[in-house]
């Protein structure tokens, strides 16, 4: 079982950038493991970090300044393509919820399923989130998952957003799809035994 996810506030990592790829989420060259340990030290590694291993300094996972557990970034996040291990090193970096204006489907998939939340707001929205975390980097969103709700803090910006309803009871109670059946076992067995 996985973390439950109700309520989330936090600051945020801020990425401004459209159409990042996973390729650039996770480079190919770190696709050979099986398991999601350490994804999260090679999430965005050619932008974080120079050719020798060092940070960027112009990055922004790489600056003190940013920080927290809400990924912000530009729009078509997660195009390119499909590797469950973009949402891998996501979740492994810290993040338990990513922020854009529109996801590319696959990505959107893959988050859910394994415990990472996508947020679909809108443009407006989404300019709103840039503009207050560039004045204050101690700007935080609450994300409330029961109310399907994001909002940021102090402000009046406040938007609902989607999720099916499967996907929601999943990710509230820490459920992966088999703990979900586990979860339904006597409502199968009942179902199996009138048949």
């Amino acid at each position: 079982m996985r973390n439950k996810f109700t309520t989330l506030q936090s600051t945020v990592v801020p990425l401004p950038i459209e159409n990042i790829d996973t390729d650039q989420i996770i480079p190919a060259r770190f696709l050979k493991a099986t398991t999601r340990e350490g994804f999260g030290e090679n999430l965005f590694r050619d932008w974080r970090y120079d050719n020798n291993g060092e940070p960027k300094a112009d990055f922004v996972m790489n600056n003190a300044t940013y920080k927290g557990e809400i990924l912000v970034a530009g729009k078509n996040f997660g195009c390119g393509s499909s590797r469950e291990h973009a949402a891998w090193a996501i979740d492994g970096a810290g993040f338990r919820a990513v922020v854009s204006s529109f996801f590319a489907d696959i990505f959107r998939n893959n988050a859910l399923n394994n415990g990472l939340l996508p947020v679909t707001v809108s443009e407006e929205m989404l300019a709103e989130i840039f503009k207050a975390v560039e004045a204050n980097p101690a700007t935080t969103l609450k994300i409330d998952l029961s109310e399907q709700t994001i909002e940021i803090e102090g402000q009046p910006m406040k938007e609902k957003f989607d999720i099916t309803p499967y996907k929601k009871q999943c990710l509230m109670n820490g459920y992966d799809d088999v703990d979900y059946l586990v979860s339904i076992h006597e409502e199968i067995e009942n179902y199996e035994n009138e048949r």
